[in-house]
């Protein structure tokens, strides 16, 4: 077991292993910070999740990770839920997930919904956009929720969106105001050319027998359901 104790442990070991869900349930393959809010940690520690502090708030390393560092990617992934994962593994599930695909392919295969084109148009417009201006430039309305968050857990998975980082709302006078909202932006903003040109040379197959071998050195319990289940998406 992995002590985690303050920010920077948690970055050591996810740089070590590669992965993680965002914590809290780690779906039978892994959760560096394993236990939720309300559980007590396995050993004796400092993390806590809410309490606002940078150094022991899980929640506040999501956007930390985006905000400091360049080869850790964060937002649902994994399972349809939050998970982590660093710039040596990203061409390993670009190649597994997407391949060669593009997005303008995938959606004439019928495979990506009309709501996540939608999204995905008005972020490559705007190169990078927060929650709530994605929402209002593409025009979706509050009986579009549903809809809406379901299409950009889709982009998510499908790996063409990624989380980038966080952004208050600006008032008429461009003041910041009110509570941050998720930045979005496309993977390949992300990345750049360098992750997407070694994925490209990463057969489908060899991908997913890499990420396995990872998964098992990580968690020799981990199910093959589980694990196909986690790498494809």
């Amino acid at each position: 077991m992995v002590e985690i104790k303050q920010y920077s442990d948690f970055v050591d070991a996810l740089l070590a292993a590669g992965f993680s869900m965002g914590g809290g349930n780690d779906e039978g393959i892994l959760a560096l910070v394993p236990w939720s809010w309300d559980e007590t940690p396995p050993y004796e520690t400092p993390v806590r999740w809410h309490t606002g502090d940078a150094q022991t708030d899980p929640w506040e390393w999501r956007m930390r990770v985006l905000d400091e560092r360049k080869d850790i990617a964060y937002g649902k992934v994994f399972f349809k839920k939050s998970g982590f994962y660093t710039r040596d593994w990203a061409p390993y599930f670009l190649a597994a997930r997407r391949g060669k695909e593009e997005f303008t392919g995938a959606y004439a295969d019928g495979t990506l919904s009309h709501a996540a084109k939608r999204i995905y148009n008005t972020i490559l417009e705007y190169g990078t956009l927060p929650l709530h201006a994605i929402k209002q430039i593409a025009n979706f309305g509050a009986e579009e929720k549903s809809r809406f968050d379901s299409a950009l857990t889709e982009l998510q998975m499908r790996m063409f969106l990624t989380m980038c980082g966080r952004q208050q709302k600006l008032s008429q006078k461009g003041e910041e105001y009110g509570w941050y909202s998720t930045v979005f932006c496309t993977t390949e903003q992300f990345w750049g050319e360098d992750v997407f040109s070694e994925a490209a040379k990463i057969k489908k197959d060899d991908a997913i027998a890499t990420i396995s071998q990872q998964i098992l050195k990580l968690n020799p319990q981990a199910e093959d359901k589980k694990i196909k289940k986690f790498i494809l998406g």
